[in-house]
Parts: C-alpha cells; structure tokens; sequence
C-alpha cells in the first residue's frame, strides 16, 4: 500500500540504521537478530497484521474502511493458505452461512446453506478485492517483541528460482516492519500436531497428516487407520468409506457427537436460539435428548459422550461437539470401524490398548493443529507459551498495542468479532 513511508538513509538515534563500524557490531535488539542481516526498514503508520486467513482478512478490511493505514503480512504466496492447502476437498462449512461471514460483506445468496471450501475460497478472494485487502506474500515473520515505543516484526523471504527444472534457493532477504500496533491473526490451526506415538516409526506403511489428504481417491480396498475423531477424523473417513476404503478410527478420548441439523435447522443454530431463554446446562440437556432421538446412544458405538454438556464443554476447554454428517450411519451399517487408543505400532499395523491388533496400509493422524504464536512472538503476558492462545478466555486486547484475532475458539464468527473490536479500539486510540 502506497500509505507506507519506508525510512531511508541513516539514522544516528537508529541501530536498525548503523550499517558497518562499532555502532553496528554493538548493536543487537533484544531478539538477538544480528543488525547487519536486516536488508530493509519500513515504518508503517499504524497495524501490522500477522496471516493472511479469514482473520486477517477480515481485520485489514475493517481498518482500512475505518481509514487506519496497516500491512497484512504472509508466510505463503496466497491468503487463506491452510484453507487452500491443508483441507480435504468435500470439505463444507460446519456451520451455516450466516454465522460465517466476514465483517462488512454477506456470502451471495445462490451459496448453499454451507457453502463448499472452493466457494469459501471464492468468498475470501472477493472479499480481498472489494476492501482491497493486498497481503505482501512470502514475508514469514521469523520474530516480533515491543522496544518500549513500537513493534518490531523481523520477516523473511527466501528468494527462488527454477533451476533445472526444480526450485532452487537462491538467497534471502530481511525486512523489519515498526509499528504502533501488531495484530495476531495466525488462528489456532497454524501448525499440524504430529503426535508421538509408541512404534510410529517402526510401521512400514504410509503415514499422514490429515492436513495433507485431498480425497479417496487411491485408496479403494486399502486398510486406513484415521488416529482422531474430531471433525476432520469423522470426515475423512466418511470420504475413505465413500471411495470403498477398509476405513478405521481411533476414539481415543470421550467426544460430543451431534447432528448436524435438528428439525429442519442448523443445530448451531437451535443452540443459539434456546440460549436465549436458557441457561447452558438446560440448552446442553435439551441438545443431547434430541441427539439421543436422532442419532442414538453413541456410547454403544463406541463413541462416549463427555460428562460436561457439548456447549458447556466449549466453553470450559474450548473442545469443539463434532456435527455429524453421515460418519455415524457409516459406523452402524459397519463400513467404518471404531478402535479404542493405541498401544503402539507395528511394522505392519498397530496393537489397541484392549489387546487387539490390526493391519493397515496407510494411517492418517488427524491430530488437529496448534497455534505457533510462542516460536515467534517475544511477549510472556498476553499470550500463553504452552499453547500460543491467549491466557484469557477470548482474550483479544493485550499490553502496547498487541492484539489477537481469530483464537477465541469460536470459529469464524469469533473472528467478526475480534475483528470489529480491535478496530474500533484502534480507532479510538487514534482520535484520542
């Protein structure tokens, strides 16, 4: 954006600025990245945003329509990098689509009541051009801490080139954007959990990441452990099923399965209607009753319920109910086999903590994802080093201009919220 003034020439009050002599081979910010390896500075005159998802987006276009100047800054070379490439591809939205829209812009009315991930792509890229969102690409932010007066974010690029026929690294450069205000909108699914498992290395089939599988395809009559039963563990099982894979999942801990809709509506939806005139407990009571009439005792599939209520649940631990959406048919007709926790692999499968054994071909650990907010940002207060999310329960304002978006476990209307409150506080400390 042509709004950024990028500071040139030396500065004798700036270390940034003492390139070569004793000023520079003195000087290091309290990162520890060396002054000489920065190649430019640029100053912006108000937020930095962090991430290019559905947060970022949705913070870039309420400061700009607010007319606060900012830079979205990118690790990849597109916005929503992990909905583009770390999702399956029958992927939909858990949710209607009125709970999932950004600020400022609705989803078109010819979308369906969950929009499918291409359409939710479509959506982000229109959105990027009608506020004219422009994320500079390729900037990963390698360290970010508060001098006293401003931000420092220290972001890298590493330069390439195609080289006989394959990608090459030719080099990279530094760049340290200041700012009054940083933004943190990375999300909760920034990086893949690979968990450690007895024997993993030991089993000499495939194994993936859920974030790396697209479809079935390649799998028909192949046996598949899915390690996870969130929503992308049921998903993709019901997607290997669904492509005559010998599909298996590990329920390793208690889970709140619901369906999807109940009476012609979104359960969601049911749910934030009744909370209204209820209390939690109630509203959690009345959910799994009707669960109860639609889908059954999911305990006899081996699938139990925890003992706090779905919504309850949430809002204690933040664990997300899981919206069925044909999986549990797939499990009762015994087309998907559900395993209890591993004890360990194999060479060629893996033994159950009940004493079973089983043979697989490929295992897919649909593990979930986890902020990487503690690699990166210098700050001890706001944000919690064991798990990147901030210490307060939807926590979004933190000490010198540091905010958070995107990680108040509410999904994407979690995010329009986050968004419009960092704005009008930024706004507010503008005008005062």
């Amino acid at each position: 954006m042509d709004c950024f003034a990028e500071a040139e020439g030396k500065r004798a009050h700036d270390p940034l600025y003492q390139r070569g002599g004793r000023a520079a081979a003195a000087t290091k910010p309290a990162t520890g990245v060396p002054v000489d390896d920065v190649d430019r500075v640029v100053d912006v005159p108000g937020a930095v945003v962090v991430g290019a998802g559905p947060s970022g987006l949705a913070v870039g276009a309420m400061l700009g329509f607010a007319g606060v100047a900012y830079v979205v800054l990118e690790r990849c070379g597109c916005i929503a990098s992990m909905w583009r490439h770390r999702t399956y591809d029958r992927l939909c939205l858990h949710l209607p689509k009125r709970f999932c829209e950004l600020p400022l812009m609705p989803f078109p009315t010819s979308y369906p009541e969950y929009p499918t991930r291409d359409q939710f792509l479509n959506y982000l890229e229109s959105y990027a051009r009608r506020f004219a969102v422009e994320p500079v690409f390729r900037r990963a932010v390698i360290s970010a801490e508060f001098d006293g007066k401003s931000w420092w974010v220290y972001t890298k690029e590493v330069i390439t080139a195609a080289v006989g026929g394959e990608q090459a690294v030719l080099g990279s450069t530094m760049t340290v954007y200041r700012s009054k205000w940083l933004v943190v909108a990375t999300g909760e699914n920034a990086e893949p959990v690979v968990p450690e498992i007895e024997g993993i290395r030991r089993f000499k089939g495939q194994i993936m990441h859920s974030s790396e599988y697209r479809n079935g395809d390649g799998y028909t009559g192949k046996r598949v452990l899915v390690v996870g039963c969130g929503n992308s563990g049921m998903e993709v099982c019901l997607d290997l099923s669904n492509h005559n894979a010998r599909a298996s999942m590990v329920v390793r801990d208690t889970v709140h399965v619901l369906p999807r809709e109940m009476l012609g509506r979104s359960t969601f939806g049911v749910s934030m209607w009744l909370l209204r005139w209820f209390s939690v407990q109630t509203v959690d009571r009345l959910l799994l009753l009707m669960s109860r009439l639609l889908i059954g005792d999911t305990a006899r599939l081996g699938i139990v319920r925890p003992s706090l209520g779905p919504l309850e649940l949430k809002a204690v631990c933040g664990k997300t109910p899981v919206l069925d959406v044909g999986t549990l048919a797939k499990i009762k007709s015994g087309n998907i086999q559900v395993l209890p926790a591993i004890q360990c692999f194999r060479e060629h499968g893996a033994e159950f903590v009940n004493g079973r054994t089983e043979d697989f071909d490929v295992v897919i650990l649909a593990t979930g994802y986890k902020s990487n907010v503690p690699y990166w940002l210098k700050e001890r207060d706001f944000f919690s080093e064991k798990d990147g999310f901030p210490k307060k329960s939807n926590g979004w304002k933190g000490q010198n201009g540091l905010y958070a978006v995107g990680f108040s476990r509410r999904g994407l209307l979690g995010v329009s919220v986050d968004a419009t409150n960092i704005t009008e506080d930024i706004v507010q400390r503008t005008s005062a």
